[in-house]
């Protein structure tokens, strides 16, 4: 992560309130994710602006789990969220919390507020509250059960907690005002009923707080400095103020809630409703799945979190919604890779090639290959008489411009020597089968014939020493739609049904034998790949990351 701060509106409001003599005891943040889902690309966004300002400023940054919503949420999410944030390479030391774990303390404030007359017990159901909340340009009306005592408010709140009510029954709002231009101020509901087990505290609440009433509160509990939010959140940043006032937290010791534009990509789906039905009616093969654009899955399809964070730094903090292109995070992972991926050589659609003038007996030698032009290194490759090319690589009835493989052509074998197509074999349904080609041994690194230049070079693998991998090809779950068609109505209509290909019989160099899952390699003249988890002693499986090709380069 860069030593250097990297100017934006937030950190420039902190450095005005450090300079106005706030916060001494230090800047203070959180990162305050639902366990209802995993978390995707956008939250990768606030991972790294949260931890990343409270590294900048020598602070603290308290991961703290919004479990006020039991009917969602799953210790199974809890779980990926905090590895997902430690492959970013964040930690939170020893302050992970829980909104649950003040739901005590919430519930007291709650009675403060009744106490007050800020906040009254509701009878209308969840319907009727909507329609006297009122429009943008229409006044709301009040609740006929506003105006009861705070001896009443105060009893039917304790039998609330005490679940004498059935969901939905009634509500506790907040008494603020039916008229404000703000609908979040128009006596905002804090507290409803649900009996539901929560998977921290079991059956001992039936009654939960809302997200604008815990937020705030725990915000104020755990001394964070500097709220940040995304700007949905700006029209609930006039409760989160007047709730900490109207609880008596000092003024000068309150946190500040800032808004910063959310992240949207391109072709990703980046909201987690529509992320759950993917998975839940099998679209895809779960949260992890590499077309999907969760951490998790982006961790599984290859991404290096250096990567990730890179993408975060360079599309900076904005004030307005914007959509990124999916080219800048791909062109973040191509620099990343390009750098510490090892090249090695593949073919993933296989055709055989036979050397006719190679010696048939103890005919194998190794051939230096280069690792990696970064890190430098290099590794022996098998060449023998018969090889694997890549079907894309010849063509028989080729065009003027084709510099590849074709009938009388001829090609260099990338790291070993040049040889020219003599016959082309075919099966009976006309189909190529296999390439008879000679070979010039003069034209290997070191022999006469070296600098002999052909206009070609394409990567081989030698048959015998070969590994069988499986490579999953991935495209973007959502399809391109064509000008002039509609948006369909339903996201599912726009999948791409073309977002994965499976090749069972892609052919590998044998450096990579003993690689474990989550290795990183270029193929080339392919693209990056990395070693899938399902991956076995005798079943090699590969993702491809991304392809060379960078359009965002080329853009910028």
């Amino acid at each position: 992560m860069a030593d250097v701060k990297t100017s934006n509106f937030i950190r420039n409001i902190i450095d005005e309130d450090l300079r106005a003599g706030r916060h001494a005891a230090g800047i203070h943040t959180r990162f305050p994710p639902e366990p209802n889902g995993y978390l995707h690309v956008g939250h990768a966004k606030s991972i790294c602006l949260n931890f990343g300002v409270a590294e900048d400023y020598n602070g603290l940054c308290n991961l703290r789990f919004d479990d006020t919503n039991p009917t969602k949420e799953d210790v199974e999410y809890v779980d990926s969220i905090q590895e997902d944030i430690r492959w970013l390479g964040f930690s939170w030391g020893d302050r992970r919390f829980y909104a649950s774990d003040y739901f005590e303390q919430m519930y007291e404030y709650a009675v403060t507020l009744i106490k007050k007359g800020l906040a009254y017990v509701d009878d209308l159901s969840a319907d009727e509250i909507r329609a006297y909340r009122g429009t943008l340009t229409e006044a709301g009306v009040e609740s006929p059960y506003r105006n009861r005592s705070v001896e009443e408010n105060l009893d039917l709140f304790t039998r609330m907690r005490a679940g004498e009510f059935p969901d939905g029954a009634r509500v506790l709002r907040a008494k603020i005002d039916m008229a404000s231009p703000n609908l979040v101020m128009r006596d905002t509901v804090i507290y409803r009923i649900a009996h539901v087990p929560h998977h921290r505290t079991g059956d001992a609440w039936c009654i939960y707080p809302m997200y604008d009433f815990a937020h705030p509160i725990s915000d104020a509990i755990e001394g964070i400095t500097h709220s940040l939010c995304t700007l949905e959140f700006e029209e609930h940043r006039p409760f989160y103020d007047w709730l900490l006032e109207a609880l008596g937290f000092p003024a000068g010791e309150r946190p500040r809630q800032i808004e910063f534009a959310r992240l949207n990509l391109s072709g990703a789906i980046t909201s987690k409703r529509k992320l759950r039905q993917l998975v839940e009616e099998g679209h895809v093969r779960g949260w992890d799945d590499p077309r999907m654009p969760t951490i998790s899955g982006m961790r599984r399809r290859g991404y290096p979190p250096a990567a990730v964070r890179a993408f975060c730094e360079e599309i900076g903090v904005a004030k307005s919604n914007s959509t990124v292109d999916n080219a800048m995070l791909e062109h973040s992972v191509r620099d990343e890779l390009n750098c510490n991926a090892p090249r090695v050589m593949a073919v993933l659609r296989p055709l055989k090639l036979v050397i006719t003038n190679y010696p048939a007996e103890g005919g194998t030698e190794y051939l230096l290959a280069e690792n990696s032009p970064t890190h430098g290194g290099q590794r022996y490759v098998p060449f023998a008489r018969e090889l694997y090319i890549d079907r894309e690589d010849f063509m028989e009835d080729a065009p003027k411009k084709f510099f590849r493989l074709k009938p009388g052509g001829e090609v260099r074998l990338k790291h070993a020597y040049i040889i020219k197509c003599e016959e082309v074999v075919k099966d009976d349904a006309g189909e190529i089968m296999e390439l008879r080609c000679t070979y010039d041994p003069e034209t290997r690194s070191g022999g006469t014939a070296a600098g002999r230049k052909v206009k070609g070079t394409i990567q081989w693998v030698a048959a015998e020493y070969a590994l069988t991998a499986e490579v999953r090809l991935y495209e973007s779950l959502l399809r391109d739609i064509p000008e002039g068609e509609e948006e369909p109505e339903h996201f599912i209509d726009a999948l791409n049904p073309h977002s994965l290909e499976i090749l069972t019989d892609a052919k590998i160099e044998p450096s990579v034998r003993l690689t474990a899952a989550g290795a990183h390699y270029q193929f080339l003249r392919v693209g990056y790949f990395v070693v899938d988890p399902d991956t076995t002693p005798d079943h090699i499986v590969f993702n491809r990351i991304v392809g060379l090709k960078d359009s965002w380069s080329k853009m910028k």
